[in-house]
């Protein structure tokens, strides 16, 4: 018989949401980042947006990224 549940390592157990009971205590996932992005309004040219969400997911990061490029911050 294949055995296809993960090894339950330190690790595992690490990432995993923590509940007592029904209450949700801790959020598992990854771990928290050192410099966290923060959530803006901001309005762009309907064909601009477009352009960046035909590409597919991860369209938010491509521009964060084309704007850091043009601010020469990469």
């Amino acid at each position: 018989m294949k055995n296809n549940a993960p090894e339950l390592t330190k690790e595992w157990f690490a990432g995993a949401d923590l509940y007592q009971g029904d209450k949700l205590v801790r959020k598992g996932g990854r771990p928290k980042s050192e410099h966290p992005k923060k959530a803006v309004n901001i309005r762009l040219d309907a064909d601009l947006l477009d352009h960046f969400r035909a590409s597919g997911p991860g369209w938010q990061s491509r521009i964060n990224d084309t704007l850091r490029r043009i601010a020469g911050l990469r």
